[in-house]
Parts: structure tokens; C-alpha cells; sequence
């Protein structure tokens, strides 16, 4: 799997030239959206399909600073995968050196807002998910 890159902004970073927290939680959805597509399941065929996976939990920890035109890498591993629930975990490095670990969780609900059982409706997807556990 390839890591995702980003290289910050300067609109990214605050009065001290650091990157803004903030911003790292952006970074994890540039780097969720690159991982989905990688894997056949982009947000655009997730959506065509009547799946969306909203967001219901995220942390971060901030290891070392990072500034104006540092390149991030972000690699993601699947903590978690269940009927239900998507466990994504992120490590962002910068020249090797960590700078932040982070993880998040998401549902899969219908367009209609109810929950939907991806191990059964969408088996594909699911057994995708899987190849990159822990």
C-alpha cells in the first residue's frame, strides 16, 4: 500500500510557523479518500452504491512539529473491521521521524441514514477491508 503524501501549506500553519492542529485531521481524510481509491472503494463508489461512512470518532497524538513545506507521509492500517464499524489508524512521519499517530472510527449507514451490514451487503468490500488488519 502506498502512503499518501501531503506537503503543508502555508496557510496551514499558525502565527509560530507549526503546522495547525487542526489541520492533521484533514490530512487524515486526504489520506482516508487516497487509501479508499487504492483499494477499489473510493468515496464515489461507496456513494453510487448508497453507502456513506460518516466520521464518529477521531483522535490524534502529536509526537514532533512540523512546518511550511514539510512532506508528510500517512500510512493507514485497518485496526478494526466489523459489520458495522471501520477502525482506521494513521501514522504520519516526516523524514522517518513520527510527528503524529492518529486514529478514526466511522459507521456505514444508507442513503437513508440506517445502518447497513457491509459483511452482507457489500461482502467485497468487507473482505477488501480485511486484507489490511493489523
Amino acid at each position: 500500500m502506498r502512503a499518501y503524501k501531503h506537503k503543508v501549506n502555508y496557510y496551514e500553519t499558525d502565527r509560530m510557523g507549526v503546522t495547525h492542529h487542526s489541520n492533521y485531521i484533514r490530512f487524515m481524510e486526504e489520506a482516508r479518500v487516497d487509501f479508499l481509491e487504492q483499494i477499489g472503494w473510493g468515496y464515489d463508489k461507496m456513494e453510487a452504491e448508497g453507502i456513506v461512512s460518516p466520521v464518529v470518532n477521531v483522535s490524534c497524538d502529536f509526537k514532533k512539529t512540523t512546518t511550511f513545506a514539510d512532506v508528510i507521509e500517512i500510512q493507514i492500517k485497518v485496526e478494526k473491521i466489523s459489520a458495522f464499524k471501520l477502525v482506521l489508524d494513521y501514522t504520519m512521519t516526516m523524514n522517518g521521524d513520527v510527528a503524529c499517530t492518529a486514529q478514526s472510527s466511522h459507521c456505514f449507514l444508507d442513503t437513508n441514514g440506517k445502518p447497513v451490514v457491509i459483511e452482507k451487503k457489500y461482502p467485497e468490500m468487507y473482505k477488501k477491508l480485511q486484507e489490511y488488519l493489523k
